[in-house]
């Protein structure tokens, strides 16, 4: 059984209008609720063996903070496709995946992060609002368990939903 998380890129800040999207870096809030989901994966003992991340300047500063916040000491691979790219991106840098690894940790952006979700469980990536009821805020992370032993055997429709924290219900709950 292989775990795959995607993370949606913490809140960013919107105060600079000149700043080009790719460049938008977290907001306070964001800076905040990153590390609580490091914290989660650390303390429920679920740290990934592998950190996949878009480049672009809010998802890097989540996942550094998140890698950091768990304890992550590897290095974290950057993939320009996470940033406008498509489901099928993400799919194709799961499926490449060396077997060792048991858990990854995928960050990017919504609506591809939203878009790779129905893929991996309902195998239907086209029309959301009638497959999954998922919607992710900024930081919003979805735990799936896949039944696969051989990374490059995933197929869309293969996983299972675990579970789905958003900070807002952690910070209640702590």
């Amino acid at each position: 059984m292989k775990t795959i998380f995607l993370l949606r890129h913490a809140k960013s800040d919107w105060g600079d209008v000149d700043l080009a999207d790719f460049d938008r870096p977290l907001a306070k809030r964001g800076l905040n609720d990153a590390p609580l989901i490091g914290d989660v994966l650390i303390n429920y003992e679920v740290v990934p063996d592998k950190i996949l991340s878009s480049p672009a300047k809010r998802a890097k500063q989540t996942s550094e903070l998140v890698a950091k916040a768990c304890g992550y000491k590897r290095s974290i691979e950057w993939h320009e496709s996470f940033y406008g790219g498509s489901s099928e991106d993400l799919l194709g840098a799961i499926r490449r995946l060396p077997d060792s690894v048991e858990r990854v940790l995928l960050v990017g952006h919504n609506p591809i992060m939203e878009e790779t979700a129905a893929a991996l469980l309902t195998g239907d990536e086209v029309n959301m609002e009638d497959v999954l009821a998922i919607k992710m805020p900024t930081a919003g992370l979805v735990c799936l368990d896949a039944p696969v032993l051989d990374w490059s055997t995933l197929e869309p429709g293969d996983a299972i939903l675990r579970w789905f924290l958003i900070p807002r219900l952690l910070k209640a709950v702590i």
